[in-house]
């Protein structure tokens, strides 16, 4: 055989044995050399491995040394006889070791008695067996035992791991997913806090400069050696006043404002609520108010716009008297402060008042401790990879340092500061941009410095199982129906609301209805009350407040009902307050009726009115969803407000009466006992299904 020695005639060889004399019995696991050493075959040069480069077998004295004390085991329990270990029988097993486990492999190792282990909510039994320093099969023959067929994959819960741990003389500790998921914020020492930058947050109305005003901030505070500005490199900047420190959030509005909140953080101090003088207080400064109150921080008014001819900062004072904000001149607490931001008036007291918050405040954090903070935001750099823009909030983060953020992890290594220039630390309240992660966070994710990246990827494991558990049971942790279930575990004590009605003095009626209910359990908290449609800013701050949303006569348009299903948001829609009432209270005390569900069927634009004879108004519509049925109940919606709910009285196509019209066609549809209806108006049908509830 080719590259094979020969041997005598007589002498069979051994399979995967080298060559040897006749008389000379080989040693198993002997190497070719060795043996040629002692003797070679004639013809072959002495010395030389007669089978090639490749070793045969492995040496004893190079094997771990639990597998020579197996080899030991094996020889002790087959002394003689005929059942005599094989020679080569365990260098076979040792070079084919991606075979199945047997639990003959899985022996103990000698080692300390171990009288403590710690495991999740279930355990594998190999993983048990390990921690606890037992063979597998042992684990498996006490479990049979006990009634339980298993395989070292067979998964435990943490009773019966505890009952099994028992019976060796082991203590159990159980920690759930969660709580190996949290990483401890320990609470500082008053002693080492020292002062930190106040971190500000421009919120407004979209036509009111918030922009301009950011602008004019960067542009009045850069330095001489920064001429021609400050290169905005990401969402959050720092500016120097007398010598101190302000931090700006660039956010991009209350939604990015609430998305934070939304994921437990508290990233702002203050907030800047800026109202143009020319123009008001409109409706998302109202919805920006509730934002900064809701999230219990303090505001500071800027009154933009000032240099405008129309420009009235006392009608904005007195508007927004109407909304908790009493200016200091009338006697409240609110600072307002006229400015104008194109003319770069009054900026310099804006900051100045500022800093008089911050102070006020006494905003101060431990710089000599790990880094904790949260992602403003968080991008897919093609080059660069996942890139974070965090603010410190507690601590120092130093490049090198290992962290968690929200579901990933990373080690940072490299720091940028809000110019682009590479730092390697940052303070508290300080805005950089951190590379080194494994994926890209979501804005507002909180960030914890670890003692090592292994803890990090640990800790960022059991965050990716909880909410792979969360997104498969989609749990609605919204909704009303749920609301006892939460009571009776302890995680709700509060039932927040969203209200809009159609009219001013519908929320305040509903307000205060919906406010006496509260007891000493549950308490009801109107986070938002506005007049018009429901939106998506509605949603958002029903997401971020685990609220729901009641609407009394207004709608929500269809993109916002897409909104409210993606963040798992449940609208309750009311014509009679006291349904509203009824519908709280029986969520509250547990005892819910079957409920009512509409069933959206479709909707219709009206495009045309025509005046018929004996039928009143007939709507020339175009179905630009879903499908309208004769059989269908209708509301008329004109501009987000419901004016009229009844039936169809005529449903047709060219002059024919028809069952129903699919969408993308057009139609007549005269509505039953209404004639006021007008070009531009929505016509939305629907069914009415019972469905029972369940707590």
């Amino acid at each position: 055989r080719g590259g094979q020695p020969s041997f005598r005639e007589g002498q069979p060889p051994r399979g995967g044995q080298p060559p040897f004399r006749e008389g000379q019995p080989p040693r198993g696991g002997q190497p070719a050399a060795k043996a040629a050493a002692k003797g070679a075959v004639a013809g072959k040069a002495p010395g030389k491995n007669t089978r090639g480069d490749r070793r045969p077998h492995a040496r004893l004295n190079e094997l771990p040394e639990r597998d020579i004390k197996r080899i030991d085991d094996e020889e002790r329990r087959f002394p003689g006889g005929k059942h005599k270990r094989k020679d080569g029988q365990f260098s076979k097993e040792y070079a084919g070791r991606a075979r199945r486990p047997h639990y003959k492999d899985l022996r103990p190792v000698d080692g300390p008695s171990i009288k403590k282990v710690t495991i999740g909510e279930t355990v594998v039994v190999q993983e048990l067996a390990k921690k606890m320093g037992k063979s597998a099969a042992e684990l498996i023959k006490k479990l049979i035992g006990l009634g339980v067929m298993a395989t070292v994959n067979h998964e435990l819960d943490a009773e019966t791991a505890g009952i099994l741990a028992g019976e060796f003389g082991v203590e159990v500790e159980v920690k759930s997913e969660r709580a190996m998921a949290r990483v401890e914020d320990l609470a500082d020492d008053p002693e080492t806090l020292l002062e930190r930058p106040p971190v500000v947050t421009v919120m407004g109305h979209v036509d009111h400069g918030k922009t301009s005003l950011l602008d004019a901030i960067r542009e009045t505070n850069v330095t001489a050696t920064e001429a021609g500005g400050i290169t905005q490199h990401i969402g959050a900047y720092q500016v120097e006043v007398k010598g101190k420190s302000i931090t700006f959030l660039d956010t991009p509005g209350h939604e990015a404002f609430t998305a934070m909140r939304a994921r437990g953080a508290q990233a702002t101090d203050i907030a800047i609520l800026v109202v143009a003088a020319d123009d008001g207080v409109m409706p998302q400064t109202i919805e920006a108010i509730n934002h900064a109150k809701a999230a219990e921080v303090p505001i500071i008014v800027a009154v933009n716009k000032m240099d405008k001819p129309d420009a009235n900062p006392d009608r904005v004072k007195q508007q927004l008297t109407e909304y908790g904000l009493v200016s200091e001149e009338w006697g409240g607490e609110t600072i307002v402060v006229p400015v104008s931001a194109l003319k770069k008036q009054g900026l310099e007291y804006l900051m100045e008042m500022i800093l008089l918050v911050a102070e006020v405040q006494e905003l101060k954090a431990n710089p000599n401790r790990q880094a904790r903070g949260i992602v403003v935001e968080a991008e897919l750099d093609k080059g660069r990879g996942p890139v974070a823009t965090v603010l410190v909030q507690k601590g120092t983060l130093r490049v090198g340092d290992g962290l968690v953020v929200g579901t990933t992890y990373g080690k940072v290594r490299a720091m940028m500061d809000y110019k682009g220039a590479r730092i390697k630390e940052a303070g508290p309240s300080v805005p950089v941009e951190v590379l080194g992660l494994s994926e890209v966070p979501q804005a507002g994710d909180v960030f914890q410095v670890v003692t090592d990246e292994k803890q990090a990827r640990e800790v960022a494991g059991h965050r990716q199982n909880i909410k792979r558990e969360e997104d498969f049971q989609r749990a609605k942790p919204v909704n009303l129906d749920d609301l006892f279930k939460r009571m009776d575990a302890g995680e709700a004590k509060e039932l927040n609301i969203v209200l809009k009605a159609d009219v001013h003095g519908s929320v305040e009626a509903v307000r205060q209805s919906l406010e006496r209910l509260s007891t000493d359990e549950v308490k009801v908290n109107i986070i938002h009350g506005g007049v018009g449609a429901i939106t998506e800013t509605d949603v958002m701050l029903a997401a971020a407040s685990n609220a729901i949303i009641i609407g009394f006569n207004v709608r929500p348009d269809a993109n916002t009902r897409k909104a409210a299903e993606n963040e798992q948001v449940d609208i309750r829609l009311y014509r009679i307050i006291y349904e509203a009432i009824d519908d709280v209270r029986a969520a509250m005390s547990g005892l819910l009726e079957p409920e009512v569900r509409e069933v959206i069927q479709g909707r219709a634009e009206v495009r045309q009115v025509f005046k018929v004879p004996k039928a009143g108004s007939v709507a020339g519509c175009y179905v630009s969803d879903g499908k309208i049925t004769n059989k269908s109940q209708v509301r008329v919606i004109r501009d987000g407000v419901v004016i009229h709910e009844g039936s169809i009285a005529s449903l047709r196509r060219f002059k024919d009466d028809v069952r129903e019209v699919a969408q993308g066609y057009e139609c007549g549809i005269g509505v039953e006992r209404f004639n006021d209806i007008k070009e531009g108006d929505v016509i939305e049908a629907y069914t009415r299904e019972e469905i029972k509830r369940q707590l």
